[in-house]
């Protein structure tokens, strides 16, 4: 059963950056695609980006690009989003989320963490 969790989440400042982590355990974690999404308060959730298994691939939401970077270290069964300049409409709780092949911004994702709340303040 592959679990994810995600840390990093937090209060910052619009400006300022912002690190979240996404650890995954228990299953062939290191062959699975990863996506992060979002919950922002009245809006249905969001795909954010996703990243190929060996991290040779991303995809960016337009809302996003430029501005977040996904990686992933599969030595450590870690996947990261990296938030530069984050603007208050980017306030949500971030969820990870996990699936056995390539499914992009697709909600479909099998495996999703409990999320991360972030909160931009302007």
């Amino acid at each position: 059963q592959v679990q994810l969790a995600e840390t990093g989440g937090g209060l910052v400042q619009a400006g300022d950056s912002l690190r979240l982590s996404c650890a995954v355990s228990g299953g062939i974690s290191r062959n699975y695609p990863m996506a992060w999404f979002r919950d922002a308060p009245g809006k249905e959730r969001e795909f954010v980006a996703a990243i190929s298994s060996r991290g040779g691939s991303t995809l960016y939401a337009d809302s996003v690009k430029g501005r977040v970077t996904i990686s992933r270290d599969n030595a450590k069964n870690t996947v990261y989003l990296q938030m530069n300049s984050p603007k208050p409409e980017d306030t949500a709780v971030y969820y990870c989320a996990a699936h056995t092949y390539w499914l992009g911004e697709s909600l479909d994702y099998n495996y999703w963490g409990q999320g991360t709340q972030v909160t931009v303040s302007s």
